[in-house]
């Protein structure tokens, strides 16, 4: 299998892969646009410690990155050299493991997704499992039994190469405020090959639901088992943090654990409502959250940058969410983000006779225009005047291709 991992073909596809999702460097401060030049000078000598068995990957860079809900998400960095050895080891290993896997397990798996959970949660829902049992796993990836992983691992892998290979990154530390320190347990998240391993893991506790008959949706450490009472929820719930508890030594969030009716559940930024899949109010704070960050009015950036980076926000948070079935707050969304915009433009034309100049120039009205540039009102309050949307139309806008959640959402449900 390590021959396999190290092929030429092999690796010039983890490069691809690698090379396109980017990244910081790690502790080594090698970059992805340094690396082919690392590469070139060193791989003979790191293949020959890789096919020996005596290559020893780089400690992890820890850092961390603040969440909306408050506290910060720790993250692991590896160095360039490791993310292309482990995407390669993912290359071989993910075809060998996940035929395997469970049909409900939809993380990080070809041709299954997040919406794939969402909707396979609804349809049971619909099929009158009215209650849902929600177990959250405190720090998953923080506690993984090393020991336990790696025998799972060792039904699938016969190259013991590969196996302690993949038991040094495992071990290979983390490097925080200019020291080392040991990881006994737990796998580092920020690695090509981390997903997978979260999969093997808990793949065990997948068969056991299966065995027991029950309806479930797993997304990575991300789960939910549906049952049609209370008190069969309350009796699943039990036995499974058993389970996990004993035979996977994980530990249960007892806070953040509970049992809700389907209708008050929300899973993967999704809530249930009825047949619909809507998504949840806190995913949407946190979507106005974000284009208050890219609108703000004391960033100091071009126009053309920030409406880059806020259409590619759209985009990207509009290609997970789009699967809500909930149009009708859609127009209204659309209507607030170019209001913001117009205020970001308002902003950055201080002087009077700057912004009558441009909105006449972008086909203002002249007396609505000198209205405009005359005012003492603030740039959010006259980014909703006729003066500015008779110049700051949404024509205009959509030409600095500033995107639509609406007609991202009627792409999505009604492609041509």
């Amino acid at each position: 299998m390590l021959e396999q991992i190290l092929s030429r073909a092999n690796l010039l596809k983890a490069w691809q892969r690698v090379k396109a999702n980017g990244g910081a460097a790690g502790v080594d401060g090698i970059t992805i646009e340094d690396f082919p030049a690392y590469l070139q000078k060193y791989w003979s000598e790191i293949k020959r410690q890789l096919l020996e068995d005596t290559y020893l990957p780089a400690p992890v860079k820890r850092v961390e990155i603040p969440k909306r809900s408050g506290g910060k998400r720790p993250l692991g960095i590896p160095i360039v050299l490791d993310r292309l050895i482990q995407q390669a080891i993912l290359q071989v290993l993910q075809p060998i493991s996940d035929p395997g896997f469970s049909r409900w397990s939809f993380g990080f798996r070809p041709f299954r997704s997040a919406h794939g959970a969402a909707r396979h949660v609804r349809q049971t829902i619909d099929s009158g499992f009215r209650f849902v049992v929600d177990v959250d796993l405190s720090k998953f990836f923080d506690r993984v039994n090393h020991d336990l992983l790696m025998a799972r691992l060792a039904r699938k892998i016969k190259d013991k190469r590969v196996l302690r290979l993949i038991g040094r990154y495992l071990r290979a530390g983390v490097y925080v405020d200019g020291k080392v320190f040991p990881t006994t347990e737990g796998v580092p998240q920020g690695g090509p090959l981390s997903p997978l391993l979260a999969n093997v893991m808990l793949d065990d506790f997948d068969k056991e639901l299966e065995k027991r008959g029950h309806r479930f949706a797993r997304y990575a450490d991300d789960f939910v088992i549906l049952v049609k009472s209370k008190r069969a929820a309350e009796r699943v719930f039990a036995s499974v943090s058993k389970f996990l508890e004993r035979k996977l030594k994980l530990v249960i969030n007892q806070e953040k654990s509970k049992i809700v009716g389907a209708n008050e559940s929300e899973y993967l930024g999704f809530v249930f409502k009825g047949k619909r899949i809507i998504w949840s109010d806190e995913s949407l704070e946190n979507f106005r959250y974000n284009i208050r960050r890219l609108t703000a009015r004391s960033w100091g950036i071009s126009m053309d940058d920030r409406l880059e980076r806020l259409s590619s926000y759209i985009r990207g948070w509009m290609g997970y969410y789009a699967l809500s079935e909930y149009y009708r707050p859609l127009p209204e969304l659309d209507e607030w983000i170019r209001r913001r915009v117009r205020m970001c433009y308002i902003k950055q034309w201080r002087r009077c006779r700057t912004r009558i100049r441009n909105l006449l120039n972008l086909g203002a009205v002249e007396k609505q225009a000198i209205a405009v540039g005359m005012s003492s009102k603030g740039p959010w309050k006259l980014a909703r005047t006729y003066g500015s949307q008779s110049g700051l139309t949404n024509a205009f806008l959509k030409e600095q291709d500033l995107v639509s959640v609406r007609d991202l959402w009627i792409a999505f449900h009604y492609p041509k």
